[in-house]
């Protein structure tokens, strides 16, 4: 045996199977990470703990569409922007201590508008997401006037003490008076600039109508409707009875776009659409056949050439080039036909007369003439006539075949 053996081959880190693979993960992954991100706006929301239709947190409005939807009523989470919300279903808005008064104006173009006052100043549990914890009372007379600036000159608020279980009736019909669950300080609304359409047991307005804007009511008491007060049976019945009193028998729509959730529309959506959703699966099944055919080369391997190429063949070209360039390729015609004449004088025989000129033409016409083929005086005259390359490429093809009638060639 040698001293020196040769050391197996070791096998290489990754396989071929391997390696696609993770090429194939990491293109799944990066196509689900561009949907999510073009969709995240219509997926945030569900986890967030604020006051609106979207959150499942004490101060949401989500148990209020699940109430409505079991009651048979449509009911539509929307996130569109008031400028493009076409009229339609009554709208319920929930704005917050940060929304300005400026926010509320492109709602008024709708048939009946309800703005839920806010009420709770919650904060959010590090530990239980979406849950909340109370901190207090947020809503103020100061706020309320501001946000409602445009439908009424002043809107007190006032709070009562403590937890509280009243009742709710119409303004003039007392025997419609409905029993509520217990409220932690019950909130409601005065004001000259106001009509009531729902008073608690003492008097004070629970829903009141602008005078201004007819179309605008406004519902003081979040709790009503909101997914702590619907957990009470005797505060559902009520709220529900309010929610009915807006919809009136038709459908309803709770807004979330003055809580930070409209519906964008950038180019990731756009692309992930119709009607330009065929293109950009057109994009990927072209992307994905590039990188199959870029796995394997066809055919051997092309060996680079010279820059500047060398010997007769490239210097020939460079003199073709030149008189392309210069638009002159009809000028070689008489010339083309000179070198014709001379090696058909050559080939058929014509010996030393084929290389002197005058004779050499008088031969060549007699054994045209024996051979019944055109004389070459006429293919010469046709050759000084040539003025395009069209006209170079029908002098060659007429020499060629006269060339063949002469010479007797095999085609």
């Amino acid at each position: 045996m040698s001293a020196t053996q040769a050391a197996p081959a070791r096998p290489p880190a990754f396989s071929s199977r391997t390696i696609l693979a993770l090429v194939a993960v990491g293109l799944v992954s990066f196509s689900g990470l561009a949907v999510l991100a073009a969709y995240a706006p219509e997926l945030r929301g569900a986890t967030d703990p604020g006051a609106h239709a979207l959150s499942s947190s004490a101060v949401g409005f989500r148990g209020a569409t699940v109430m409505l939807q079991a009651e048979g009523a449509p009911v539509v989470v929307s996130r569109a922007e008031p400028k493009a919300m076409k009229a339609g279903s009554p709208i319920v808005l929930t704005p917050t201590m940060e929304t300005s008064a400026k926010a509320l104006t492109p709602f008024v173009q709708q048939p009946l508008v309800m703005i839920v006052l806010p009420k709770w100043l919650a904060e959010p549990q590090p530990l239980h997401p979406g849950f909340v914890s109370k901190a207090g009372i947020s809503e103020n007379t100061n706020h309320a006037t501001a946000l409602l600036a445009a439908f009424a000159p002043q809107t007190v608020v006032q709070h009562r003490t403590g937890v509280s279980r009243g009742g709710i009736h119409g303004p003039n019909d007392a025997p419609s008076y409905l029993g509520l669950g217990p409220i932690d300080g019950l909130q409601t609304i005065a004001g000259d600039g106001w009509t009531p359409m729902i008073l608690d047991e003492q008097g004070q307005m629970i829903l009141a109508r602008s005078k201004t804007s007819p179309n605008v009511l406004v519902l003081a008491e979040p709790d009503l409707v909101n997914n702590q007060g619907l957990a009470n049976l005797d505060t559902a019945r009520a709220g529900l009875s309010v929610l009915d009193v807006l919809r009136e028998g038709g459908g309803l729509r709770f807004d979330v776009t003055l809580n930070g959730f409209s519906r964008g529309r950038g180019i990731g959506r756009l692309m992930l659409e119709p009607p330009w959703l065929a293109a950009t699966l057109c994009g990927v099944a072209a992307a994905l056949l590039m990188g199959l055919h870029g796995l394997a080369r066809f055919g051997p391997t092309r060996v680079r050439g010279r820059a500047i190429a060398l010997g007769k063949r490239a210097l020939v070209d460079n003199s073709a080039g030149l008189v392309r360039m210069a638009r002159r390729e009809h000028e070689l015609a008489p010339a083309y036909a000179a070198l014709t004449k001379a090696l058909v004088g050559k080939v058929a025989g014509g010996g030393d007369r084929s290389q002197a000129g005058a004779d050499n033409e008088r031969w060549l016409t007699e054994l045209a003439r024996q051979r019944g083929a055109a004389a070459p005086e006429t293919l010469t005259a046709q050759a000084e006539q040539a003025r395009t390359p069209d006209d170079l490429l029908a002098v060659g093809r007429s020499l060629y075949h006269w060339r063949l009638e002469i010479t007797r060639e095999r085609r």
